[in-house]
């Protein structure tokens, strides 16, 4: 098809974004290396903890920064490629500047740009993330696990769950698109790519943790990574920009959520990072939240993961965070209410759209015409729970009567 002036241009500029970027690679650059863990368990099992010392690489961006800066001047903001450019433009020069300035608190102010913090309010002027954060530890901690079925407490090996989530996955796309590796150096259980999930070779998991990666990992991030490089105009939405994380991991969690994926465990493991992100932030060394990460249930090796996870980048002798795991929480939050106004609107088509590639909630409104167009493709691959549009309408239309119900005026029957 052909395209406008207006459009030619600035897809060119975004494929220059995409070849500027190359080298910006925030979470590899600020992740600790895996040899860390076992010096620092040992000096915990001695009794006399010393705190991890990082050795982070002396990193220069001037030159991808000049590029991004001339990027985003040619850019229309009034034009809605335009302005996802420039926008993108300028949260990847804000992601090179947090790696310019690795291993001081510096990196705290721009994490904060990036991904906000726990004490911003939640969509509407609501509570707080780090509230919502400490609801569901409260939740978490009153539950009797008595209630838990047999099921729900035996963990698989890394290479059972190998197996069972590589079925998974080539039914799904009926061919091997995404595989699935053990890998024994992961500090984390997992992490995916856009044609592989990786497992910490050593992890055990659970049943929720086998649907969790398959709607979080691979039918959202790596999914859009895919959608993204069919798109033949904007190849930048199969890249994770800094400035969609926010609404990739609240539709990710989400995912969970809906699919039923989501358990009461792993929301709270998601709060605690919260919580122990703020503690930082006020001044609790490396050691104080490892311990925070202990006290509430984790084992030594998690605790040390969950720990190293806030204190990416900065200093682990306390007053800074890297903050990105408080999205998860807010993102959720953000992206249940984005489905049900639009529901409410009767723009569930927008929602589905959000597929075709990592774009941010208001990226897909203000793409619609160009969806509609035909300049932006819609998403080959969509998960099973998106593509039934009466079932996702018929939970988001519940959602929104029971918001009515005021539980604090509740007679008793």
């Amino acid at each position: 098809m052909t395209v406008d002036r207006d459009v030619a241009h600035h897809t060119a500029l975004d494929a220059q974004l995409v070849e500027a970027v190359g080298g910006i690679k925030l979470l590899g650059l600020t992740s600790w290396p895996a040899a860390l863990q076992a010096p620092f368990l040992a000096s915990v099992a001695r009794g006399q903890p010393v705190l991890p010392q990082v050795d982070y690489p002396k990193l220069d961006f001037t030159d991808t920064r000049h590029r991004l800066a001339a990027i985003s001047a040619q850019c229309d903001p009034d034009h809605p490629i335009g302005l996802y450019v420039q926008r993108s433009a300028h949260s990847w020069d804000q992601a090179a500047g947090l790696l310019e300035s690795l291993g001081t608190a510096e990196v705290d102010r721009y994490s904060v740009e990036l991904f906000g913090a726990p004490e911003q309010p939640l969509p509407g002027n609501g509570p707080s993330t780090r509230d919502a954060a400490r609801h569901f530890i409260q939740i978490a901690q009153e539950l009797d696990h008595e209630l838990l079925a047999p099921e729900e407490q035996v963990p698989v090996s890394a290479t059972a769950l190998q197996l069972q989530l590589q079925s998974d996955l080539d039914a799904f796309f009926e061919s091997r698109i995404i595989s699935v590796q053990l890998d024994p150096d992961l500090i984390s259980k997992a992490a995916a790519g856009p044609n592989r999930i990786r497992l910490r070779t050593s992890a055990r998991f659970s049943a929720y943790d086998r649907a969790q990666l398959f709607h979080h990992e691979a039918l959202v991030h790596s999914l859009t990574a895919l959608n993204g490089r069919e798109q033949p105009h904007l190849p930048s939405l199969a890249l994770s920009s800094p400035r969609v994380t926010a609404t990739q991991e609240g539709l990710a969690t989400f995912a969970e959520q809906i699919t039923g994926s989501i358990d009461i465990e792993r929301l709270k493991r998601i709060s605690l990072r919260t919580e122990a992100i703020a503690m930082a932030r006020e001044g609790a060394d490396f050691i104080q939240v490892f311990r925070y990460f202990c006290e509430a249930g984790q084992n030594n090796e998690e605790s040390f993961a969950s720990a190293q996870r806030v204190f990416r980048g900065v200093p682990p002798s306390g007053g800074a965070a890297f903050t990105k795991d408080t999205v998860y929480l807010r993102g959720l939050v953000s992206v249940h209410t984005f489905f049900r106004h639009m529901l409410a609107e009767d723009r569930l088509q927008v929602c589905r759209w959000l597929f075709a590639g990592k774009m941010s909630l208001t990226d897909a409104i203000a793409f619609a015409p160009l969806f509609e167009e035909g300049i932006l493709r819609p998403p080959r691959w969509l998960p099973h729970w998106v593509s039934r549009a009466n079932g996702l309408a018929g939970m988001l239309a519940f959602s929104l009567f029971a918001n009515r119900i005021r539980m604090d005026q509740l007679a008793p029957e």
